[in-house]
């Protein structure tokens, strides 16, 4: 089965660090990284791609995660899309808002990189 990821996050070195740190998964299993670098690119490719999987940055410019990810779970064509919020606010406010907005998960950076390995994996149903 093929799988799509999008990281959506303004900063390019966040975008190249998660795009290494899966690396690992796309020489192994069939998966494709979309990139976005504001809120309005992720909700357009997001919403074009239908990804499986999205990384999504909170502050970005044009439209933030949050509303990006309640756009994309309120899109009957995007409920299988699972969407992890990233981002350096750990407030539990912000945990709260990203839950009642359709986020599956809520991580806060930096971010250790076998999580996310751990969690794609766990998330996209990948053995081994």
């Amino acid at each position: 089965m093929s799988y799509k990821i999008v990281i959506a996050d303004d900063e390019v070195h966040i975008r190249l660090l998660l795009e290494q740190t899966l690396e690992e998964l796309t020489d192994t299993y069939d998966i494709q990284i979309l990139t976005a670098s504001d809120g309005d690119e992720a909700l357009a490719l997001i919403l074009a791609e239908k990804p499986h999987l999205v990384f999504l940055d909170i502050m970005m410019p044009k439209k933030d995660g949050f509303t990006v990810c309640q756009a994309v779970t309120r899109t009957p064509e995007c409920r299988d899309t699972q969407i992890l919020l990233l981002t350096a606010k750990g407030e539990t406010s912000d945990h709260e808002r990203g839950t009642a907005v359709g986020a599956i998960d809520y991580l806060t950076k930096p971010f250790d990189p076998d999580y996310i390995v751990s969690i794609t994996k766990e998330l996209l149903g990948l053995k081994g």
